[in-house]
């Protein structure tokens, strides 16, 4: 499978040296690493790029969302299925400016694109399959502080993520407030609501309850759960854009094949996500953000929100139907060190935070100076 060409070991290996090209996967072992629920996931290594120069003191973490991966910016090439998904914000002399700042981002605990998943090899020499060990937001957040502490990085100058990336920045300024000076959170939530975690187990249903699923020990079979993955996908992509932006773009146009031009472009995108991703870590990644909630075990959302110290910038996207505009309100209203909420305008509903580039640029820009 693809998947497991997107764990080449001939990729570059080990922490970044002077000379080394921008944007070039490499990875780190970082030993064993306990779990949220008890349990210790051996062996764990995170795929990750950079870009710029680390000076000491302008390190920029950048953490994608749900399928994202660690290729932020260029083009596609070896170990990158796709070009970079924020090419538009990230690079030289660009709103995260790679000639400043020394950015890094991590291909996330439990994903498919080089860092450790269910596709990787357990202690017996097999595919974990559906035995991979359950992650939370948390767990994924302190295998990207053991990646900081091999790459000799005290703190970050600039943590920035939205959606599922927000869950994890959001845990890194909580955690992590001496860590952490600048934080940017976008289109994200102090904890998952009802809404979310419903579409998410659907998705993770439709999925499961593929004939080709064989309880997640698919990795021999001829392709896998594809039919499931696709479909779960076509829900998801629903969720991330608008109904406006349906309605203008597709109304009730029917194509010469008998479709609806809005369901080719669901299969499409779902074609798409087949084509790159490992549906076992569809549902490791979906169930983690199932689990997100910084007040669980902190005194509540309130409690928890009041301990970042970092200056922080919520952004929220006007037409955001997953994550709703209310939920960067209470990030904003609770975060000490954060202004006012900043609303980017859009039509493209939660993707907005992808594909406004010049809104969240400016916003970009503004916190990190």
């Amino acid at each position: 499978m693809s998947i497991q060409a997107a764990l080449d070991p001939s990729l570059v290996t080990g922490a970044w040296r002077e000379g080394d090209p921008p944007g070039r996967r490499r990875f780190l072992d970082l030993g064993p690493l306990l779990l949220e629920s008890g349990a210790t996931l051996p062996d764990v290594r995170l795929a990750y790029e950079t870009w710029g120069a680390y000076d000491g003191h302008n390190a920029v973490l950048v953490l994608h969302a749900l399928t994202g991966d660690s290729h932020v910016s260029g083009p596609a090439g070896p170990g990158h299925p796709t070009p970079g998904w924020w090419s538009d914000l990230v690079g030289p002399g660009k709103a995260i400016d790679t000639d400043r700042f020394y950015v890094v981002a991590a291909n996330i605990l439990g994903g498919c694109q080089g860092s450790t998943g269910p596709a990787s090899t357990d202690p017996d020499g097999f595919p974990w399959g559906g035995s991979f060990p359950e992650l939370t937001v948390r767990d994924q957040v302190q295998a990207e502080v053991a990646l900081a502490n091999e790459l000799g990085i005290p703190s970050w100058y600039g943590v920035i993520g939205g959606s599922a990336g927000g869950m994890r920045a959001l845990e890194w300024a909580i955690e992590f407030p001496e860590r952490v000076e600048r934080l940017f959170l976008l289109a994200t939530s102090a904890a998952a609501s009802a809404e979310q975690v419903a579409l998410s187990s659907t998705q993770i249903d439709t999925i499961r309850a593929d004939a080709a699923y064989f309880d997640g020990n698919y990795y021999d079979g001829p392709s896998g759960p594809l039919a499931g993955l696709d479909l779960a996908r076509r829900l998801a992509h629903i969720s991330y854009r608008s109904e406006a932006e349906l309605s203008a773009r597709f109304g009730r146009e029917v194509q010469p094949d008998g479709r609806y031009a809005v369901e080719s472009y669901l299969h499409h995108h779902g074609a798409k996500l087949v084509n790159r991703f490992d549906a076992n870590s569809y549902i490791v990644l979906s169930a983690a953000m199932n689990s997100h909630d910084v007040g669980r075990g902190r005194g509540g959302v309130r409690t928890a929100l009041a301990g970042i110290r970092a200056e922080t910038i919520v952004a929220g996207i006007d037409s955001d139907r997953l994550y709703p505009l209310h939920q960067q309100q209470e990030l904003a209203d609770g975060i000490p060190t954060a202004g006012p909420l900043a609303v980017v305008t859009s039509d493209h509903g939660h993707d907005g935070f992808l594909l406004e580039s010049e809104q969240v640029g400016a916003l970009a820009r503004r916190l990190l100076g």
